[in-house]
């Protein structure tokens, strides 16, 4: 497990730097407008939408921007889309179950998109619940080191109920219940320690090792889903390598 998020923070930053910026932007504001309309547009009273904005800064959106879409989603301005989740589920190259988190305001074209950019890419789609079960929804909060050793983020959040805490070379990855995702988050914050993002996500309960050639295949189909406006998350089971990792890298 600890491979692909390595792999999917890694990539993010990346992914903050580079070209797709704009789209990176498209999708954390989209966050905070189905945030703000699902659980109000008040960031102290709605957590979800507290942590939606919080990444959002965290990833350079600009204030208006975040602010606009805070008020579009809590009704206090016109305008926002009917997003709609919906989630497809499918296999990738290597035999990686891989999820796929659409926010969409048109289901048609978002199917679409996801089953072209699945086979071009070597994957298929699978029949609803034939590849969630593999996945469990979890609380994950990313924080990072700065400084902190493993026991010390491990003391701030072990009574909130956070599972574990993972070494991801420059970061921590805290992994709780779904449920426990605030109280984990908050403990953090009494404990003064800055954070990158705390969000719902989905873990692989059994993960696929991957060698190099096998996780190049995989990360093309992942770029080629998250191409697309409508993707908002893709999570798969798969595992690589520090050394693998590398070697894809170079």
């Amino acid at each position: 497990m600890s491979g692909h998020s390595k792999w999917a923070t890694t990539k993010h930053k990346k992914a903050a730097l580079d070209a797709k910026r704009g789209k990176l932007f498209a999708k954390l504001i989209k966050n905070i407008e189905v945030a703000a309309r699902t659980g109000g547009g008040d960031p102290d009273g709605n957590p979800t939408l507290f942590d939606a904005i919080q990444k959002a800064k965290k990833n350079s959106v600009p204030q208006d921007n975040i602010e606009r879409a805070r008020k579009r989603g809590g009704g206090e301005e016109a305008g926002g889309a009917d997003w709609q989740t919906i989630m497809y589920e499918g296999y990738g190259p290597n035999g990686v179950a891989v999820l796929i988190e659409c926010l969409t305001d048109n289901r048609n074209r978002a199917a679409s998109e996801v089953r072209t950019a699945m086979t071009r890419n070597g994957g298929s789609m699978a029949d609803p619940g034939s590849v969630a079960y593999l996945f469990n929804r979890k609380g994950v909060v990313l924080l990072p080191k700065n400084g902190l050793s493993e026991d010390d983020v491990l003391m701030a959040v072990l009574e909130a109920g956070a599972e574990e805490v993972n070494d991801l070379g420059e970061s921590f990855e805290v992994v709780s219940e779904a449920t426990d995702l605030v109280a984990v988050r908050s403990a953090l914050q009494e404990a003064g320690y800055d954070y990158e993002s705390a969000e719902a996500s989905f873990l692989p309960s059994v993960s696929v090792p991957l060698d190099a050639e096998g996780a190049r295949k995989v990360f093309r189909l992942i770029d080629a889903l998250e191409d697309s406006d409508d993707v908002q998350n893709v999570f798969a089971n798969f595992d690589v390598s520090d050394d693998i990792m590398a070697e894809v890298d170079a």
